[in-house]
């Protein structure tokens, strides 16, 4: 668990800082970050008795309390040792931040796939245990988790800037990409969501004639890309990606 310092927000008091990334927090959890996350007294004093297995399950079974309204959800591939053969298995996780600036692991699974409906169990698996007031996901843009998403979450959905660049530069050449960085980047630096808004469509414009599939990503992508911008001005550099 950790603070997030640097602003205050209207959002009831919320303060921010620069997360950790749900691809490395997932990592992590994958190699013990659950364990690492215990309280300070579990890890240096476990009860007697109990194994590392049984305190990792508790911290991943906890009950969820207060409102969470940002929620990160990715996931990373691991390889793991099964009946004698090495295969690879996806370790999904979420992290949330709630309304006291406290950012945590809420939840980690690990499954043969990102397909949907693993993704749409491990959210509920979040809302029995008592996840609540969720306003914002964000995530990369695999079809899995939007639908998962949208069915039990039903909050506002961030496509992270971070896939969406990646996805954005692998229609130009190598010898472009800084270009074309550059020129959406300018996208962020914005004062407001108007004119955010006004820019990603100058800058789709420019690049559309040289760049065709590019254009067409970035109309199909503004309202996904830009949703962070409903939110608190200050909170906008921690939630867009």
């Amino acid at each position: 668990r950790s603070r997030w310092m640097d602003r205050t927000s209207p959002l009831s008091g919320l303060t921010m800082a620069t997360p950790i990334g749900t691809a490395a927090a997932a990592r992590q959890a994958a190699s013990g970050y659950a364990l690492r996350a215990l309280p300070r007294s579990e890890r240096l004093t476990p009860l007697p008795g109990t194994s590392t297995d049984e305190r990792v399950g508790a911290f991943l079974n906890r009950q969820i309390e207060g409102d969470w309204p940002y929620l990160w959800i990715d996931a990373t591939y691991v390889k793991t040792r099964e009946a004698g053969r090495i295969v690879s298995v996806a370790v999904i996780v979420a992290v949330g931040v709630n309304t006291e600036g406290q950012r945590e692991v809420l939840g980690l699974k690990v499954g043969a796939s990102e397909a949907e409906p693993f993704w749409t169990e491990f959210l509920r698996s979040l809302n029995r245990r008592g996840l609540r007031g969720v306003k914002l996901v964000i995530s990369d843009s695999h079809e899995g988790i939007k639908a998962a998403a949208a069915k039990v979450l039903k909050a506002t959905w961030q496509r992270c800037r971070v896939h969406f660049m990646r996805n954005a530069l692998a229609h130009a050449g190598k010898t472009q990409r800084r270009m074309v960085s550059a020129a959406i980047g300018t996208v962020f630096v914005q004062d407001s969501a108007d004119a955010a808004r006004t820019q990603w469509r100058s800058v789709a414009d420019q690049l559309r004639s040289k760049f065709p599939k590019l254009g067409a990503l970035m109309d199909e992508a503004e309202n996904d890309v830009l949703a962070f911008m409903t939110f608190p001005r200050a909170h906008w550099t921690q939630i867009y990606s």
